[in-house]
């Protein structure tokens, strides 16, 4: 640990630009951080005082390939990317007090963990039920105040929730357990607290993706030790790079399409006796579909084939980045966006057919790409955003067309990040 306005000095100096460098890889975000992490420094100062504090990251992420599979106990390709949250703590006896950028969070008493009903989805509870898990586990914790301040985009399928469960988990695991914690047990309480403390049902892919970084294969058959496979390739000499197109259409009102994906598969699997359907067997579903059909309906049958040659297309999409095989690799990413909007069905809602901007994205970004990139729907669909594979050299033409259709500042583009959570300095 050393002194905030040390820090501050040294970061100044120059000291930690290759640490920098390799956290943020792209050079319009490398050479913005100084700035921020002195800005983040300086208003942790403002607000605790000049103490000795120690700095940490947590990415955001983008799901790649295995869309709506976690909480069938499926496969997944998850990439960590270079936008973070990040956090200057110093620690403290029983408080956790956390503002992150200008939302004050109230302190929580980690001798006080108890779940509480007026703190569900808050992120007070997030807090509270990351310490419980941990506590539960066996693992020290603590307290600590912090200034956190994010990049992660909110409400873009870039998972800005689960980086700041991870964001806690990975503080108590640097400040009291040596930083020891296994980054897929950081995910695993991340996950806890969302289901249990702040209310909210959710698989294990945000999490895990966001606290153990790079690409990496998740495969939840057994969802208590799911297998964490990190895909170690170097993304960048692939030569292209992430785009996230935010489409400005609003989540409102889309709770229930978003319930209805696993329910009507769970439907499916029910019919054979099993509670998901990563445990029915595809030949029996296919043997018996006439019967099935009867009983759950179309949709939910379409939603069980994307299911099933989804786990398949993540095997693929892992097998091909493992052989240096991009352009394999990118008619997988093709055909699992093709199969969400024609089997999965979550590119835009029955409930509102005259509002259909994902669908729009996606049609434009085909025109605009031709045979420079591919494109599909991102995370949890229905609104929110697109995502492409772009060659590097087409990025900018890309970005400047589709940016007509959809504002100035709604395509991101992004580097898969190598590091998940982690102390930075």
């Amino acid at each position: 640990m050393k002194k905030a306005s040390l820090v501050i000095k040294e970061i100044q100096e120059g000291t930690y630009n290759d640490v920098l460098k390799e956290v943020y890889i792209d050079e319009s975000r490398i050479e913005k951080q100084p700035q921020r992490y002195v800005a983040a420094i300086e208003k942790f100062i403002s607000l605790y005082g000049d103490q000795e504090v120690e700095i940490y990251s947590t990415p955001g992420r983008s799901e790649v390939c295995g869309n709506h599979t976690d909480h069938q106990h499926g496969e997944v390709l998850a990439a960590a990317i270079n936008l973070d949250i990040i956090a200057v703590v110093a620690p403290t006896k029983e408080t956790i007090k956390v503002l992150s950028d200008d939302y004050d969070i109230q302190g929580v008493n980690i001798k006080d963990l108890e779940k509480r009903d007026q703190e569900v989805e808050s992120s007070e509870g997030l807090i509270r039920g990351v310490c419980a898990r941990y506590q539960q586990l066996g693992y020290k914790i603590g307290g600590f105040n912090a200034y956190m301040t994010s990049d992660v985009l909110q409400g873009s399928g870039l998972s800005s929730s689960a980086a700041f469960e991870v964001m806690i988990g990975t503080i108590l695991s640097g400040l009291y357990n040596e930083m020891k914690v296994d980054p897929v047990v950081i995910g695993q309480v991340g996950q806890y607290s969302e289901n249990v403390y702040f209310g909210k049902p959710c698989g294990l892919m945000d999490q895990s993706a966001c606290s153990v970084g790079s690409l990496i294969h998740i495969d939840f058959k057994d969802n208590s030790k799911p297998v964490v496979e990190k895909v170690d390739v170097e993304f960048s000499s692939f030569k292209h790079s992430l785009c996230i197109v935010d489409v400005h259409a609003s989540h409102a009102d889309l709770t229930d399409d978003y319930a209805a994906v696993p329910y009507e598969m769970k439907k499916v699997a029910q019919f054979f006796g099993k509670e998901f359907l990563r445990e029915v067997d595809e030949k029996d579903f296919y043997n018996q579909l006439v019967a099935v059909r009867k009983e759950v309906g179309d949709r939910a049958i379409l939603r069980a084939i994307h299911l099933f040659n989804e786990n398949k297309r993540v095997e693929k999409a892992v097998s091909s980045l493992k052989n240096n095989d991009f352009d394999t690799f990118k008619q997988v990413i093709k055909d699992s966006g093709d199969s969400s909007y024609k089997y999965l069905q979550n590119v835009y809602s029955n409930k509102y057919p005259d509002n259909q901007a994902v669908s729009l994205a996606l049609a434009l970004s085909e025109g605009i790409l031709e045979n420079h990139g591919v494109c599909r729907v991102h995370g949890g669909g229905f609104a929110g955003t697109i995502q492409a594979f772009v060659e590097d050299e087409y990025v900018d033409h890309y970005k400047e067309e589709i940016e007509k259709y959809f504002g100035e500042g709604s395509c991101h583009v992004l580097k898969v990040r190598k590091f998940g959570g982690m102390k930075v300095l």
